[in-house]
């Protein structure tokens, strides 16, 4: 029996965890891990005891027509980085890795090149993580490091979506 590898395996899991997910436009899931060991989950659902947009069955972004990756002050929902991050202490989130996958809520497919937008950036860079993997294909996968988003800040050139 051939052994899956552990970065596809956390990818997995990433992806396992955005079954959960109750956005109406794309399904994230996230899991940040350090030293083989899962510290928190997150997937992209309103606050606690707010109704969820598949509750309400509208996405108010995307009733008024607002492309990714901008005006993310009015989507309902907490992003599944920022939710993993809420559930782990950041002393044990330094130097760590987030695996994220995402799916398009209409078609169930795999979205590839989707990114942290950049409200998720900065949290993930304040929490200390060292590393995001980020699912493309059901083998495929992209490395970035958190450094990079600190040298190339986006937000002083004015880039939108991700």
């Amino acid at each position: 029996m051939e052994r899956r590898d552990k970065i596809n395996y956390y990818l997995d899991i990433a992806q396992t965890v955005l079954e959960r997910c109750t956005c109406l436009r794309r399904h994230f899931g996230a899991i940040i891990v350090k030293n083989d060991s899962i510290l928190s989950t997150g997937y992209a659902g309103a606050p606690r005891g707010r109704k969820n947009c598949s509750d309400i069955g509208y996405c108010v972004r995307e009733k008024l027509n607002i492309p990714r990756g901008e005006r993310y002050e009015l989507c309902r929902s907490v992003h599944a980085e920022a939710n993993a991050i809420i559930a782990a202490p950041r002393s044990e989130m330094l130097g760590a890795t987030l695996y994220m996958a995402c799916r398009d809520a209409k078609t169930g497919e795999l979205v590839a090149g989707t990114n942290s937008c950049s409200m998720c950036k900065r949290l993930i860079i304040n929490a200390g993580i060292e590393t995001v993997i980020v699912r493309d294909t059901p083998e495929e996968y992209r490395v970035i490091r958190v450094q990079d988003w600190i040298d190339q800040d986006e937000s002083l050139s004015g880039t939108f979506g991700y």
